[in-house]
């Protein structure tokens, strides 16, 4: 099968499995997976590639939450909200100096899932337990990586090679 009729199958299914899951026993925003899983591919996939999504999403969720946690100790006025956003931006760009930090877009991507989460569930960033948005974004950012690794794994399963990918392994 041709790689991309291979990831059709994997990833469909399994995006069908993922929104199931989270329409029912998880209770994580499929939107959030959806932007991890996306994050894994574009930072290229395998195990780095999860790796690398993975650490730079919690990051962006990390600053995020200092973000709105700072807003709401200082006050909420859009002023003080984009202070705090502008720094928190900054931090975002200065956190990619870190080597496995580089792809800002996924840090990116953890702080707006944070907000996002934030916003869509109505809770506060001080709300205690695994209903603080944080820990649901987090969630959803960690299993949408896995679907995403797991994807590739069973896409490339489904792989034909090539006729010149199979004479270059003959040499």
């Amino acid at each position: 099968m041709k790689k991309l009729d291979a990831y059709s199958v994997s990833i469909g299914v399994l995006g069908a499995i993922d929104t199931f899951l989270t329409a029912t026993v998880l209770p994580i925003p499929v939107w959030v997976t959806f932007i991890a899983w996306a994050s894994f591919f574009i930072l290229g996939g395998k195990k780095s590639g999860l790796i690398q999504s993975i650490a730079s999403n919690l990051t962006g969720i990390a600053i995020a939450s200092l973000t709105l946690l700072a807003i709401s100790i200082i006050g909420g006025s859009p002023l003080i909200a984009a202070i705090c956003v502008g720094l928190g931006s900054a931090a975002m760009v200065q956190a990619s100096k870190v080597p496995i930090l580089t792809a800002i877009p996924a840090i990116v991507w953890g702080f707006a899932s944070t907000v996002g989460t934030t916003v869509a569930t109505g809770k506060p960033i001080t709300t205690p337990g695994i209903d603080n948005p944080a820990i649901v974004a987090a969630a959803a950012m960690i299993i949408g990586g896995l679907f995403g690794y797991l994807s590739e794994l069973w896409g490339d399963a489904m792989t034909k090679p090539s006729v010149v990918e199979r004479e270059q392994t003959r040499v």
